[in-house]
């Protein structure tokens, strides 16, 4: 089986002991399993069979070129919401005639990048973004292949936060204003009609809202054609959720198949934009015990992973299991809450972990392949963590550990 699994008491990714790649790279380190990232690709692929689809990997879940070059040499498409995501994708090996653009602020330079690229498809999130994109095409003497992304004010049930399909969210454009913005794309010489989109959030564990947010879709594709206007594509967006905790995600072929049947004998080809789901059980944080301590009752680990490393839990009161790479019998586990050494109350990993920690213990912070890395920092001025793919029986660095002077490199002291 790809992917975590215990070896003689030792949590090894892969088949290669954790407690090796730490050795090796140090810690904190993030360690990827290729042969997951690739079996979830598939899967997901296989899912919707014979029916014409095209998977784009969300970069922002996990932008390492490492783990972008091993999706694109499986034929992914990629969906990306910046101009620098598009420039890993292309340095990956990508195919910009497989990307989506989407994101609510694309710039004019963006934009003229994307263009040049050749990519797919752009998400349009706004009339004035079309405005922005006409102008560009017709400047660049080029038509702009566009697909309006929709926002059908379905409740994702997922965390505010990365809730983004409801009409006090900031993404996409209301249902209402939809038929006017496909009349002018189809009345200009700048704009064409690839497609309808929408993305009603992340980390879901119910298909229904997927299925409604379709179902309106689906009546905007048929009012569409009753005009004569004809789309090519349906962008479903991504979303799909892993397990934390104790939730039971999706199951992927129910999903398919719910989709697949709604949209019946429409020639419409099939867009997703998943990453989470391909990446997050993938990746684990590796972090070292430092201290042990307690005040007034109340247990603290400090290890040398810390929130500027994994932001999820301080920003969303997320939870990853968090345990030993090295079994040891319970006796002696105590209620512990992981923290880091970063000045900030809301740093920490974990809370109320019943473990048999001491100081010097490897652990390992599991489901951190998705919005680990992409979301580390240099708060507190330390230095991002390094990246480990185990691929092919073989452990390697894809992100050396940065310094001090990766740090200060970019930065101007003022001195004469």
């Amino acid at each position: 089986m790809p992917g975590f699994e215990r070896l003689q008491g030792t949590l090894c990714v892969d088949g290669e002991p954790l407690d090796h790649v730490a050795a090796r790279f140090g810690t904190p380190t993030y360690v990827y399993s290729g042969a997951l990232i690739r079996a979830r690709y598939i899967a997901f692929s296989n899912a919707f069979g014979s029916h014409r689809h095209q998977v784009c990997y969300a970069v922002k879940a996990n932008s390492n070129l490492s783990v972008l070059r091993l999706l694109a040499e499986l034929g992914a498409g990629f969906d990306i919401v910046s101009g620098g995501e598009l420039a890993r994708v292309v340095r990956a090996g990508g195919d910009p005639a497989r990307v989506v653009f989407s994101g609510v602020g694309k710039t004019a330079h963006e934009i003229e990048q994307a263009l040049e690229a050749g990519i797919g498809c752009f998400n349009v999130e706004s009339e004035m973004e079309l405005d922005r994109i006409e102008a560009i095409a017709r400047t660049h003497g080029v038509q702009a292949p566009v697909s309006v992304r929709v926002n059908p004010d379905v409740d994702a049930k997922t965390h505010p936060y990365i809730s983004t399909g409801l009409k006090e969210n900031k993404f996409g454009v209301p249902a209402g204003a939809v038929m006017g913005l496909y009349r002018r794309i189809e009345n200009s010489d700048a704009l064409r009609a690839l497609g309808i989109d929408c993305h009603i959030g992340s980390q879901l564990t119910d298909i229904t809202p997927f299925l409604e947010a379709l179902d309106r879709l689906l009546e905007l594709v048929d009012a569409l054609a009753g005009e004569g206007i004809s789309v090519d594509h349906l962008d479903l967006g991504g979303g799909l959720g892993v397990r934390y905790a104790d939730e039971t995600p999706p199951d992927l072929e129910a999903y398919a198949r719910g989709i697949t049947d709604r949209i019946g004998r429409r020639p419409l080809a099939l867009f997703f934009e998943p990453g989470r789901w391909i990446v997050g059980d993938a990746g684990a944080l590796l972090v070292r015990a430092e201290y042990l301590k307690e005040n007034e009752g109340r247990g603290f680990l400090v290890v040398d992973g810390a929130m500027n490393d994994l932001l999820r839990p301080a920003l969303y009161s997320a939870w990853h299991e968090i345990e030993l790479v090295e079994a040891r019998d319970e006796t002696g586990a105590r209620t512990l809450d992981i923290v880091g050494p970063v000045c900030e109350s809301a740093d920490f990993l974990g809370k109320e972990r019943l473990l048999p920690a001491r100081p010097g213990d490897l652990l390992a912070v599991r489901s951190a392949g998705a919005y680990g890395f992409g979301m580390s920092s240099n708060y507190n001025s330390r230095n991002r963590a390094a990246e480990v793919l185990v691929d092919d029986g073989e452990a390697r660095m894809v992100r050396r550990r940065e310094t001090i002077d990766d740090q200060l490199a970019a930065e101007l002291e003022g001195l004469a």
